[in-house]
């Protein structure tokens, strides 16, 4: 049973993606989780990230997760769901964790992922985000 944060955090995470039609189906969230991991982030070739997704886990650098990158990396989900081949080997690069972040940033799938976030932010009122989740 996961704790109430994080079922909280990536309904509210699939309910943004639910509203883009990026693929023919929403994102199946129901057996994603949420892990903490710093010890992946000191990890050459990971130190740059803040969070990371597998097929049904979203790794994240520390535990005070941010509602726009759980919206990032669900997005990374949705999308291996969809086209898991396709998806996965535009990453088996060597800029994917080389210095050089130019070829990562003009991957496909990073950039939908974050124009999904852009597309479903909440708006910005008195000087503060709305919407970010702090368990």
């Amino acid at each position: 049973m996961r704790p109430a944060w994080e079922s909280e955090l990536l309904a509210r995470a699939k309910a943004r993606l639910d509203r883009l039609q990026l693929y023919p189906q929403p994102v199946d969230a129901a057996r994603v989780s949420i892990h903490v991991v710093p010890w992946l982030f000191r990890v050459p070739g990971f130190r740059r990230f803040r969070g990371y997704a597998t097929l049904r886990r979203i790794l994240l650098r520390r535990s005070v997760p941010d509602e726009d990158l759980v919206v990032h990396e669900l997005c990374h989900i949705w999308q291996s769901q969809h086209r898991p081949l396709r998806m996965w080997l535009s990453y088996v690069r060597p800029s994917t964790f080389s210095g050089d972040r130019r070829a990562y940033r003009a991957n496909r799938y990073e950039r939908e992922a974050t124009q999904a976030v852009e597309l479903t932010r909440a708006p910005v009122s008195g000087g503060l985000r709305t919407g970010s989740a702090r368990p």
